[in-house]
């Protein structure tokens, strides 16, 4: 015996399945839509309201809902409804030109356009245009600088470096070995201002300098302790020392994979010599123009934000301290980097971003 109320009969026109298929595919945007055109196209399947709550997820009386709503108003039925509030004023067509123009001009004064700008040129207010970039994430005042390597083994070299962070070989260590030259002793020309309630930190702009030096440092990929050692200067025969001084930190049994950039130093006849003696290190060059594949670069971003940006050193000494302490304390315990991506994953990133560049026209 058939108990509770009736429910009206369910039947979509191909037009509408094919409209609510669509929705219902929407793998980000609009996921709300998404969720009643999956309700809609399980009722017209013949399944009860109960087992359509239970496979989407919702209650059966959100389903009797937006059945319901369908049956009277159709697919419009599942869009929201317009919000209570003054009607829009900005005409779509005003949109699309503050946008156009945002992508496609620049002001005859200026190298982008500002909100005050664009919105003379519209004659919109500026709180309008904001609102647009916003919608749109249109930002003309920000811009990022990149570099495209032009190595021909780039490809290899990536894949290479990729798959010793990600599958390190047995019996040995990955070791990201670069230097970071010429760290200046920074001392600002008066006192600081501390932070206090209500008012951040404030320093002079004027500084002096007292002296520079250069860390070499070697990061183990797996453990993520950093070597280090300081020098004057980053020539061959500073880097044949710090080799030395890794190789007394690498144990005897173990192989050492060295990941190194392309610079000069790297690759003169003294560090071959070197390399020559000590067949149990291994060197491995990052492609050229993509020493961001080195994990001690990464290492140095976040060296030069907690330690060297801000801070105040009155003399090398000073700041070679400081960076020692630094050392002392990551290393305990140290934190690897977590490696994200597959070299697969890199490369096919790295061609997007070739072909939108060739696509645009440079």
């Amino acid at each position: 015996m058939r108990t509770g109320r009736p429910k009206p009969p369910l039947v979509l026109t191909a037009e509408e399945r094919e409209t609510l298929a669509r929705w219902a595919r929407r793998p980000k945007t609009a996921q709300a839509v998404a969720q009643r055109a999956r309700i809609v196209l399980s009722c017209a399947a013949g399944q009860t309201n109960d087992a359509v709550a239970r496979d989407v997820g919702v209650t059966r009386q959100t389903v009797g809902r937006w059945r319901s709503r369908f049956v009277t108003k159709r697919v419009d039925g599942l869009l929201d409804e317009p919000r209570p509030g003054a009607p829009r004023q900005i005409s779509d067509a005003a949109v699309e030109r503050v946008v156009r123009l945002t992508l496609e001009t620049t002001p005859p004064e200026a190298t982008h356009w500002s909100t005050r700008a664009m919105a003379k040129r519209c004659g919109l207010s500026q709180t309008a245009v904001s609102r647009i970039w916003r919608a749109f994430t249109l930002q003309p005042h920000r811009v990022e600088t990149f570099k495209l390597s032009k190595d021909p083994l780039f490809i290899e070299k990536v894949r290479d470096i990729v798959g010793l962070s990600l599958h390190p070989p047995d019996k040995a260590l990955v070791l990201c070995v670069d230097e970071k030259a010429q760290i200046q002793a920074l001392d600002r020309a008066q006192p600081l201002l501390p932070m206090r309630p209500g008012q951040v930190e404030r320093r002079t702009h004027d500084y002096r300098r007292h002296g520079t030096t250069t860390l070499f440092a070697a990061l183990d990929a797996k453990s993520g302790k950093v070597i280090g050692e300081f020098h004057r200067r980053p020539r061959a025969i500073e880097f044949r020392k710090f080799l030395d001084t890794i190789d007394a930190a690498v144990p005897e049994k173990l192989d050492a994979h060295l990941i190194l950039d392309n610079y000069g130093t790297h690759k003169t006849p003294r560090i071959h010599r070197w390399l020559a003696r000590h067949p149990r290190f291994h060197v491995h060059f990052t492609p050229t123009g993509a020493s961001w594949i080195n994990l001690v670069e990464r290492w140095f971003s976040a060296l030069t934000e907690k330690q060297l940006r801000r801070g105040v050193h009155r003399s090398t000494r000073e700041l070679e301290a400081a960076i020692h302490r630094y050392l002392e304390i990551t290393n305990k315990p140290p934190k690897p980097f977590v490696w994200t991506k597959t070299a697969d994953e890199i490369l096919a990133s790295v061609a997007r971003f070739y072909h939108r560049i060739s696509n645009s026209g440079h």
